[in-house]
């Protein structure tokens, strides 16, 4: 029993957003770690996902890094099903598509829209398979789900739902501006069919007192004939583990006071097409560390250390950082013999020359020359989990790239061969390897010896932050704040039971026959 409720096997429930950054990810999130709790084998999915920011799977899949966080907070290791369209954008125009978890292609808007069918019948075979196994699926929407110019190809929105027959739940950011209007605008937009199954709403990112808010809230249940389940509250610790990089600020996180006498000041520059920004994530965790993400050339001439994160496109980022004058910056940065380091696509950018007929078709590029690799991309992507060290510390990370590198100089790790990964010449570094800073001893050793080069011999790397720890601390609140400030009950009769029956009609709607064209998810 939970609740004083018979758990349902293939219960269901999907979180839509008025907006992207609504509040989609931690709200699903939230949820799972609520229904973990009350012993309930939970598991979330994105049906289909666009986001530069993943994850690798232990079977050497991929899928979008909230995907990965939505499972550690149900208690579970990533897996393919839970994000089984991936799209990652190289461009404006052109995204690399991901099939559970395999590389399926470079598609544009009008190869995707041909390629929908295959995908949704992949999205629902998954889910299906999902339901069979686990009592509850929460799956996060993407966008909004009245996006009225793309719901004929909806896979992952109320062409879900529609589907799996399951219950919607909308959220709003009340941070933004408007949310009573975005709410009742997201439902008065959909068919009659889809507004069936927009069971209720939440409000997000709440400052203040919530007793304010209720005039509104029930004139919205007025109007709609649909509650608000819940108000939860703006929290200053939930932004680790951002689906993409807009949800990062200037300064990332929350700095802290330094152990020691003196700061150490991180920049990271925003690429167009970065990804795996999260790999700063576990840099600004640390105590009297300041990571800043910039396209200022001026702000890397003053910061203390340099990061060029991965990058979806590097040969097209590597062109914008010359174009803005940032490639002089890193150079004069590491000609002062102050630290610099590449990420993935940004330790390519370091190199001699990138050959790439793969992303960008540009063959021949020359890179900043600031490290000893030459760099050649290869059609198969390699996906992998490896180990290694750094000196005598045990290290780990996931690789998720084209490129292979060839290095005539010194290694940054070692491989369990005595081979090596990444390279370093001087106060320059880089890795294919995303995640490392993860792993506590090695992000201590490596700020220690970035912070001596930097001369900053006043900063005093922390020695008892645990990241992992800070991860899990995050999730527990987001549980917390769904235990407290949402109705529970109310969520697991959605869950087990369904949308109710009566729901009304809100005009003008959207034509049912435009919704559905043939051969689509939802036909």
């Amino acid at each position: 029993m939970i609740g004083g409720m018979e758990k349902r096997a293939g219960g269901a429930l999907l979180i839509a957003g008025t907006t992207s950054d609504a509040g989609k990810s931690v709200v699903t999130a939230g949820i799972c770690r609520w229904l973990r709790r009350q012993g309930v084998r939970v598991a979330p999915f994105k049906a289909q996902n666009m986001s530069n920011n993943s994850a690798v799977t232990p079977d050497g899949g991929e899928i979008g890094r909230a995907q990965a966080m939505q499972a550690a907070a149900s208690g579970l290791a990533p897996d393919v099903r839970f994000n089984p369209v991936l799209l990652k954008p190289g461009s404006d125009r052109s995204s690399q598509i991901v099939l559970r978890g395999k590389p399926y292609g470079f598609l544009d808007a009008a190869d995707f829209a041909r390629l929908g069918p295959l995908a949704a019948g992949i999205v629902q075979d998954t889910l299906a398979e999902l339901r069979g196994e686990f009592d509850a699926v929460i799956c996060e929407g993407a966008g909004s789900p009245t996006e009225i110019n793309l719901r004929h190809h909806d896979i992952v929105n109320m062409g879900l739902a529609r589907a799996a027959d399951m219950p919607v739940l909308v959220v709003g950011d009340i941070d933004k501006g408007g949310v009573f209007a975005s709410l009742f605008g997201t439902v008065a937009l959909l068919s009659a069919a889809d507004q069936a199954l927009v069971a209720g709403f939440v409000i997000n990112k709440f400052r203040g007192d919530v007793g304010l808010l209720k005039p509104g809230l029930d004139r919205l249940a007025e109007l709609t004939g649909r509650p608000t389940l819940g108000v939860l509250p703006w929290h200053l610790d939930l932004w680790l583990d951002a689906e993409d990089d807009v949800a990062y600020g200037r300064v990332l996180g929350r700095p802290q006071p330094p152990r020691g006498s003196e700061w150490l000041d991180i920049a990271v520059v925003r690429l167009p097409r970065m990804s795996n920004a999260t790999d700063a994530e576990a840099l600004a965790c640390e105590p009297g560390v300041r990571v800043r993400m910039t396209i200022e050339p001026g702000e890397l001439s003053r910061a203390d250390v340099i990061v060029l994160p991965g990058s979806k496109s590097t040969v097209a980022d590597l062109e914008w950082l010359r174009a803005n004058g940032l490639d002089e910056a890193v150079r004069a940065h590491a000609e002062a013999g102050k630290p610099v380091l590449g990420l993935c696509g940004g330790y390519q950018m370091l190199g001699e020359r990138v050959h790439d007929d793969v992303e960008s078709g540009r063959g021949t590029v020359a890179g900043l020359g600031l490290l000893p690799v030459e760099t050649v991309f290869h059609a198969e992507k390699i996906l992998r989990t490896p180990v290694g060290r750094y000196g005598d510390i045990p290290v780990g990370g996931y690789e998720i790239h084209h490129g292979r590198d060839t290095v005539t100089g010194e290694r940054f790790f070692t491989l369990p061969d005595g081979s090596g990964e990444g390279a370093r010449a001087g106060s320059v570094a880089g890795t294919h390897w995303h995640g490392a800073f993860e792993h506590d001893a090695f992000r201590r050793a490596w700020l220690a010896e970035a912070a001596a080069t930097a001369g900053r011999h006043g900063f005093v790397p922390a020695p008892d932050v645990v990241f992992a720890a800070v991860r899990e601390r995050v999730l527990d609140v987001l549980g917390d704040l769904v235990e407290e400030h949402l109705d529970t009950a109310a969520l697991l009769r959605l869950i087990e039971e369904g949308a109710p029956a009566g729901l009304p009609f809100l005009p003008p709607g959207a034509p049912e026959g435009a919704s559905h064209p043939q051969g689509t998810i939802g036909r």
